[in-house]
């Protein structure tokens, strides 16, 4: 029998908390995922931070990390996946977040349903629903985007074309950014979008640093938070 993949979902940063996983993972997915032996992870340095604070039932040195990022060829699934087929139960980790959601671990978890292995999504915090609850706009129709064009000129049209799916559609618009170009992303939205398009600037979600806004572009203009190296959610809204 086939082992299960858990995807666990982890903290969105670092609070500095010496007990930060007891307030925003419940008891239930911090009990699974201590009790796994072999996880496939993002970047193993990480991983082990992460686990250190469950406390995993086997010494971190014991435990098998396979790592599945952005540079992982998609030959190499099949041997990622072979625990799982050999009947280990195998923990899925994102860098932040939730395993799958803008996050290389969605073609892993494909495979998986195509081998017949049962996945087991476990509760914990998503930045974009979090983002979504907090921005007070149309929250029975969104879309989200993940990351936008890097260049300057076809980000700003990828927003324009944004506001107008947002009109068009009465629906809110969400998309995240490296946190290293955060403060790329915002002048280009406080330049390319119209003065009264809404937008939420969600930052540092579930930490000590949060902030969660949302206000007209024209209000954001001289008036917006530092939010570089932080990570970010962003929604846009086009009223009719």
């Amino acid at each position: 029998m086939a082992g299960t993949l858990y995807l666990i979902p982890t903290p969105l940063g670092d609070s500095g908390n010496p007990s930060p996983l007891t307030h925003v993972l419940p008891e239930e997915t911090r009990n699974i995922a201590a009790g796994l032996t072999t996880f496939i992870v993002e970047q193993a340095k990480t991983a082990r931070a992460f686990l250190k604070q469950l406390p995993t039932a086997t010494p971190i040195q014991q435990l098998t990390l396979l790592e599945l990022n952005e540079h992982t060829p998609a030959s190499a699934l099949e041997t990622l996946i072979a625990p799982l087929l050999a009947g280990v139960d195998v923990g899925l980790i994102s860098e932040a977040g939730c395993p799958a959601v803008a996050d290389p671990g969605a073609n892993l978890v494909r495979l998986a349903h195509q081998h017949g292995i049962r996945v087991r999504p476990l509760v914990g915090p998503s930045s974009i629903l979090l983002a979504l609850m907090g921005s007070g706009l149309v929250g029975q129709r969104f879309a989200f985007h993940g990351y936008l064009p890097a260049k300057a000129e076809e980000r700003a049209k990828a927003l324009r074309e944004l506001e107008k799916r947002s009109r068009k559609e009465d629906a809110a618009q969400a998309f995240i950014e490296t946190p290293y170009r955060n403060h790329a992303m915002l002048e280009t939205l406080l330049t390319a979008c119209q003065p009264d398009t809404l937008l939420t600037i969600a930052c540092d979600l579930t930490l000590d640093s949060e902030f969660l806004a949302t206000r007209k572009i024209a209000a954001w203009q001289g008036n917006a938070p530092d939010i570089q190296k932080r990570p970010t959610v962003f929604l846009l809204y086009r009223p009719d």
